[in-house]
């Protein structure tokens, strides 16, 4: 005979034509509900993913992995600081930069955060010279007093290639008539585009020579480091900072916007729980198709008990009978999820091509597409979690079949 019993009788059940359609129908529906909540599950879990990565890869474009500063002013002895900081296994490179609030004026005003950057060495921690819209990015030479702007900012300030920015630095010069800020005229040479408002519209590029002389400093104000990976940031920091000794301070990404990742990571955590419960639903469905069941079938469960079946064994039958629902269910799930995840970006490209709709505003948001990031370690865990939730709904009514009694269930056959 076929073992074991429960398998073979709760398999012959699920393929076996039912007389009550009706238990069919939720049978159908609680499958249906499973498939929907892990195709969801997965497909939302992963469109957080890519926002996630994509928001670090932006902002990780325009801020460092780890930075290297000064306790005065500026880094003493910089190119020593520098020296140590390449020689860290880590790091992948290196560049000293200024930083300071400035004023701008063109045919408008706005204030921004202007950076002194050495052209050479920028690229080895940043981004910005992959994301110019027009001029050149090396065109920011010791002395050229050229200056590259945010796309958004030199929109505000009405300014284009070729166009005069007049800077006023945070300090004033002594005359005979009195105190009198620190400018200095600009040529615009290149407009560059991150993606980020924050810094398309708030951030300037000059040489950091230009910025040390415009500004007042003697040396840069800190040393930006980007890592092989910016998860190792803090363990590297705390390394690097032991090299260097007391006289400088190591800051990584994750201390200088922990509350916007911190926000993140619990957005997702939100979802993912509000979505677990639609899935415990779903799967808590089979609960009443199996107890509709259970009534069915309590001749059969009976007779299977007056011929030797044990309470374990009928168990074991319901258990089986709602397993296999729940694992359709599933399956055809994570299949879906899986497959709309992978293809969310060209399925939204395609609907917003078709119908002429734009879901996520280059003008509002900080990223205009929708970016989907499926990872696998994700795709366990709810289908983990959902096999759990259906696990679970079927172990009342398989003990409820478990107690049966015979006499009672053939008193009027």
């Amino acid at each position: 005979m076929f073992r074991p019993l429960s398998l073979f009788i709760g398999l012959r059940y699920t393929r076996a034509k039912r007389r009550n359609h009706f238990i069919s129908f939720i049978s159908l529906v609680s499958m249906l509900g499973i498939i929907v909540g892990v195709t969801a599950l997965i497909t939302v879990i992963s469109v957080m993913n890519g926002f996630d990565g994509e928001l670090r890869t932006r902002i990780l474009g325009a801020i460092s992995h780890a930075t290297v500063s000064g306790i005065g002013q500026s880094v003493q002895d910089w190119p020593h600081a520098l020296d140590i900081a390449k020689s860290e296994k880590h790091v992948k490179g290196a560049a000293p930069y200024v930083e300071n609030q400035a004023f701008l004026v063109g045919r408008q005003s706005s204030g921004a955060i202007v950076r002194g950057i050495m052209p050479k060495l920028e690229p080895h921690v940043s981004d910005f010279n992959t994301h110019m819209k027009a001029g050149s990015f090396d065109s920011l030479t010791d002395g050229s007093w050229h200056i590259a702007l945010g796309d958004e900012l030199a929109m505000q300030l009405g300014v284009t290639i070729g166009d005069k920015v007049t800077l006023y630095a945070p300090k004033f010069r002594a005359t005979p008539i009195g105190g009198v800020p620190v400018l200095r005229r600009f040529t615009v040479t290149g407009i560059f585009a991150l993606g980020m408002s924050e810094y398309d519209s708030g951030m300037a590029l000059i040489n950091m020579h230009d910025a040390e002389r415009i500004f007042g400093v003697h040396g840069p104000t800190g040393i930006r480091l980007r890592l092989d990976d910016m998860f190792d940031a803090y363990p590297v920091a705390q390394h690097l900072a032991d090299r260097l000794g007391q006289q400088y301070q190591v800051r990584t990404w994750m201390q200088s916007n922990a509350n916007f990742f911190k926000a993140i990571e619990m957005e997702k955590k939100v979802m993912f729980l509000i979505l677990s419960l639609i899935v415990a639903v779903a799967a808590f469905n089979l609960v009443s198709t199996l107890v509709m069941l259970v009534t069915d079938k309590q001749a059969d469960i009976a007779i299977l008990r007056t011929l030797g079946a044990t309470p374990r064994t009928i168990m074991g039958v319901f258990m089986v009978q709602g397993m296999a629902v729940g694992l359709i269910g599933l399956g055809f799930g994570v299949l879906f999820g899986v497959l709309l995840a992978i293809n969310l970006p060209a399925i939204v490209d395609w609907i917003q091509n078709v119908f002429h709709v734009q879901f996520l505003s280059p003008d509002v948001y900080y990223i205009s597409n929708v970016p989907s990031q499926l990872n696998w370690s994700d795709v366990g865990w709810i289908s983990g979690l959902a096999f759990v939730f259906c696990l679970l709904a079927t172990i009342y009514p398989a003990w409820r079949a478990s107690r049966t009694q015979p006499a009672e269930a053939l008193r009027y056959e």
